[in-house]
């Protein structure tokens, strides 16, 4: 079992680091753990929790992306239908298969013809990944899928597969993977200036949660900041041309009884013909998502009263008879895409997904753009630079051959060790847990689901659902205390457990005794 630990601001400070990586969103997290894996003392800060930012607040899915076909980008498809494959496997209890029914209408940009070619495609592009090939269906086809879809205008359409996961927890999964390995990772560490020695960034000066200073000294500092990308590339150089254009993706929670699908639904929005998705979250769906640009702070970001009339609008349009209104939107949430700037005067969703590595006038290496399911291949390029970096021992040509490959492609992140999960459900009965809860356990901890189960024997009240809505309990609470680097209540109810977006309250009936089991 992965036992990870917090390294603390001060105690940086005396570590002699080969690279110090700024962000801990999953980009910052899969550099941090490739370095490790390749034998670098690295370490990790973040000026809030891990994964707060972009990296908690997607679309929770693993996915070729099907829509990048329309715009020819063969080879960004490829690579992540490639990844998805990889994470199906190296994290099987944070990442699902998931069916997606794709309905074509009649009057949609995408007639039922154009889908067919397009998710032939796809399956061509994903053969040998471990999901089935995508079918397509006559109107009569579809509506045995999905009885409840609009039947006015239907046409037709498709099935296929992508993969859905949990966003926040892979960040600390593949996090504690990096600290199992030597490395080290600190939140709540903001960085208030650059270190330069002899006109290169040599480290950085940070402030902890409580007001801890301490100046952390690398070889190489590599900014994975996200939507806060430029504002460091500004530390640097202040004359350094802007990379980013930045979208605002928001997202809107409903009971899923409301809509009465059973699987994902892939569909077009009305209103201006773009790719959606209304996706199952056990007994809740999520609406999503919106691409709008975006100018201010990234940490305020929240979903519009426009936002929430665009996702119901366009859920209704697909499931007419659910007639969802404000009233029912158990949750939202929103998140700032950090996209490359092609300066194109087009719409925001139009914005290519491909990703961007830069180095510095004072050489930091800065990676921006990119997408959720390609951040293992984004680390990978990151460390390989970092690796040519002569003061490492490389070259531009020939990075050190001893640390060539890092294996992230087929060492199991904590909790996916295996793909069989039967023997926890078993034990789970046995100690007299509802099957939801057992469920929820065993898509949260994968195998270490083990470790909860040892704490509820030393202890049956820790069996207590700490919220009424939610089939978490209070054993969890202690795990991931004790596993998972939190500092705050809201770490928990936020990104380790999901209560903020999954239930009615937002988690506030489960604050008091989170708060106490921390304590």
């Amino acid at each position: 079992m992965t036992v990870s630990v917090r390294t603390a601001v001060q105690d940086l400070a005396g570590r002699e680091l080969d690279l110090l990586v700024i962000g801990g969103g999953i980009t910052g997290a899969g550099i941090l753990r490739d370095a490790a894996m390749r034998g670098l003392r690295a370490a990790l800060v973040d000026q809030g929790d891990f994964g707060a930012g972009t990296s908690s607040r997607s679309s929770r899915l693993i996915h070729g992306g099907l829509r990048y076909l329309e715009h020819g980008q063969m080879r960004l498809v490829f690579e992540a239908l490639r990844e998805r494959s990889i994470l199906l496997r190296i994290a099987p209890h944070l990442v699902h298969p998931l069916p997606f029914a794709f309905p074509a209408f009649k009057g949609d940009r995408v007639p039922r013809w154009k889908l067919a070619v397009g998710l032939g495609l796809y399956g061509v592009l994903a053969a040998g990944g471990n999901v089935p090939r995508p079918r397509i269906f006559g109107k009569a086809g579809m509506l045995a899928l999905e009885p409840n879809l609009r039947v006015k205008g239907l046409t037709g359409g498709g099935l296929y597969y992508d993969a859905q996961c949990d966003d926040a927890r892979l960040v600390i999964g593949t996090l504690r993977s990096a600290i199992a390995h030597g490395a080290h990772a600190c939140n709540y560490a903001r960085v208030t200036a650059l270190v330069t020695e002899n006109g290169r960034v040599a480290g950085v000066d940070l402030v902890g949660e409580v007001g801890q200073v301490a100046q952390v000294r690398a070889k190489t500092v590599v900014n994975a900041t996200g939507p806060w990308t430029d504002q460091l590339r500004k530390m640097e150089d202040p004359a350094a041309e802007p990379l980013l254009r930045l979208t605002q993706g928001s997202h809107i929670v409903a009971r899923r009884s409301r809509l009465g699908h059973t699987r994902a639904i892939t569909c077009l929005s009305p209103i201006d013909g773009r790719v959606m998705f209304i996706l199952p979250w056990g007994d809740l769906s999520y609406i999503g998502t919106t691409d709008t640009d975006y100018t201010g702070d990234p940490a305020q970001v929240h979903p519009t009263r426009e936002d929430i009339t665009y996702l119901l609008r366009s859920a209704n349009s697909v499931f007419p008879h659910a007639r969802l209104d404000e009233h029912d939107v158990v949750a939202s949430w929103a998140g700032v895409r950090a996209l490359i700037d092609g300066h194109s005067a087009g719409p925001a969703s139009s914005v290519s997904r491909e990703h961007k590595v830069v180095t510095g006038s004072g050489g930091m290496i800065s990676v921006a753009g990119g997408k959720l399911t390609t951040y293992r291949r984004m680390a990978a390029e990151v460390v390989d630079l970092v690796l040519a970096d002569r003061r490492l021992g490389g070259s531009a040509e020939t990075p050190d051959s001893t640390h060539a490959s890092a294996g992230t492609d087929t060492e199991p992140l904590p909790g996916g060790e295996s793909a069989t999960f039967e023997p926890f459900q078993t034990a789970g009965a046995e100690l007299g847990l509802p099957p939801a809860t057992v469920e929820h356990l065993i898509r949260t901890f994968g195998t270490e689901t083990a470790a909860v189960y040892n704490l509820i024997r030393g202890d049956r009240k820790l069996r207590q659902q700490i919220h009424p809505e939610h089939p978490a309990i209070a054993a969890e609470v202690v795990q991931i205390v004790r596993r998972e680097m939190v500092v705050y209540p809201e770490d928990v109810l936020t990104r380790r457990l999901r209560l903020a977006t999954e239930t009615s309250d937002g988690g506030k009936a489960a604050l008091n005794r989170v708060a106490a089991l921390m304590a």
